[in-house]
């Protein structure tokens, strides 16, 4: 096995059923790493009578050389939960293998390709400071403001794209796909515009806004149990 596993449990002793389990299912992570890597793996058990459902949460984390990858599911076992997070995690490192692949093959890569592409940027003048010819470059480039753009020298770019209300969980699980830090959406439940972001350690915040809302009132708090999809 050259995958290194390490498992945590918290408020629950791990059996060795469990881990007779995970590791039949290691050859899957396996053929998506590179050697040197290693699977840490977090049981927690959340003992409540009120979430008996998904009382079991199981973190998945892959960590060597480059970005860590990372799942996290909920069930009410921690097989059935662990299932979740492997599926996720498994998707998780073949687009990033994917990505690695299309990187590797790119055709404009290398010193030729660098060459080539500056063949028609003409030198600099060696009679003038390197300062002043940037500075002519760049207002040969500015083009002249309308009139309406004359009244103000700050520009806004503006990117809308469309908006499917999802769940807040839904929300995670896509951040994490894209592996970004926060990501924008439409709250399904409440319809507000909402923006999901990572915190401290594992943990996850969500900015909403209110339209109905005034300045007068104090932003309200609260919080969400995460599940993953």
């Amino acid at each position: 096995m050259t995958l290194q596993v390490n498992f945590t449990g918290r408020n629950i002793a791990i059996p060795s059923a469990f881990k007779e389990h995970v590791e039949g299912k290691l050859e899957k992570i396996e053929q998506l790493t590179d050697k040197g890597h290693r699977l840490e793996i977090k049981v927690s058990s959340e003992n409540s009578h009120r979430r008996a459902d998904t009382s079991m949460t199981v973190e998945l984390t892959v960590i060597g050389r480059g970005k860590v990858i990372r799942s996290e599911a909920q069930a009410g076992d921690k097989f059935a939960a662990f299932e979740i997070a492997l599926n996720k995690l498994t998707e998780r490192l073949r687009r990033t293998l994917d990505k690695k692949k299309s990187r590797a093959h790119a055709p404009h890569n290398g010193a030729a390709d660098v060459a080539a592409a500056m063949a028609s940027v003409p030198p600099a003048a060696t009679d003038r400071p390197l300062y002043e010819q940037v500075l002519d470059a760049e207002a040969a480039d500015d083009v002249p403001p309308t009139e309406d753009e004359a009244e103000s020298s700050i520009k806004i770019r503006r990117k809308v794209f469309p908006a499917k209300p999802v769940s807040v969980d839904a929300a995670v699980d896509a951040m994490e796909l894209v592996g970004h830090d926060f990501y924008l959406f439409v709250d399904a439940a409440t319809g507000q515009p909402s923006a999901v972001y990572r915190r401290r350690g594992w943990t996850y915040g969500v900015i909403s806004l209110d339209q109905n809302g005034s300045d007068e009132h104090e932003p309200v708090v609260e919080e969400l149990a995460y599940q993953a999809s």
